[in-house]
């Protein structure tokens, strides 16, 4: 069972907000999604994002007597691939938009999601928009970004992050949602331990902080609201000069 709170600022510099996040506790499903493009397409791809996946998993939650328009990946759990088909059918919609109006032409979005059933943790992603498990003093990053600096460095183990922070390639993305009208979402399938904290952000929050700053700010906290609003101000005070979001929940055992 997830206990879960969110927040997100549209910061100090941009004059609106292409971050957008979605919670439906009842559900167990969470979202953060940062849209891009020019025109305000980038608020529209999130919105659009949260819409379809949010709609997706609400009329899927009871209702398993439905088509799978992409298919079943028989080594997903039955909420994984309700999570993959979920950021299938948001990049549908997405990227039929786009089609549809030269003001949204090359929009796109990253996305993180997670759907929580009883004992496990679906988590679904494209971009860097990330998911961190904290248990206890250790802080994983459950995903990986599709960057060009991860590219790299999967390529070439000489090279460091460190090496590549100053390169004008280092905040490209190399997979995002509605760009292209075929993508494979990345699924990961975890089982956290009771009083895990679960944390999803776009880069504007985790882009400043780093993995041992949220643990801590998280860890401080008394309640996932309040460290939601904690991560997003400590981003913003810490120079953050992007739109900045955060979800926290708490992974505690069902009654």
């Amino acid at each position: 069972m997830l206990i879960p709170g969110g927040y997100s600022d549209v910061g100090t510099v941009r004059t609106s907000n292409e971050d957008a996040f979605g919670i439906l506790p009842d559900l167990g499903f969470m979202l953060v999604a940062d849209g891009m493009g020019g025109h305000a397409a980038g608020e529209v791809a999130s919105r659009l994002t949260r819409e379809a996946m949010e709609g997706f998993i609400t009329r899927t939650q009871a209702d398993r007597e439905f088509t799978w328009p992409y298919g079943i990946n028989p080594q997903m759990s039955y909420d994984g691939n309700r999570l993959r088909t979920a950021i299938l059918v948001a990049n549908r919609r997405v990227f039929r938009t786009a089609e549809s109006s030269s003001d949204f032409t090359g929009m796109g979005t990253t996305i993180v999601a997670a759907l929580a059933s009883r004992t496990l943790l679906a988590v679904g992603h494209l971009g860097d928009s990330r998911l961190y498990v904290i248990s206890g003093d250790r802080v994983t990053q459950v995903t990986r970004d599709d960057s060009w600096v991860e590219a790299m460095l999967a390529e070439n183990a000489a090279l460091t992050r460190e090496s590549l922070a100053a390169h004008p390639m280092r905040n490209v993305l190399t997979d995002v949602l509605g760009a292209r009208e075929h993508v494979e979402p990345h699924i990961v399938e975890l089982t956290p331990e009771a009083g895990d904290w679960i944390v999803l952000s776009s880069d504007g929050t985790h882009g400043v902080l780093g993995a041992s700053r949220i643990r801590d700010i998280v860890s401080g906290a008394a309640a996932p609201q309040d460290a939601a609003v904690a991560l997003v101000r400590a981003a913003l005070d810490a120079g953050s000069r992007d739109n900045a979001t955060a979800i926290v929940a708490r992974w505690l055992p069902e009654p």
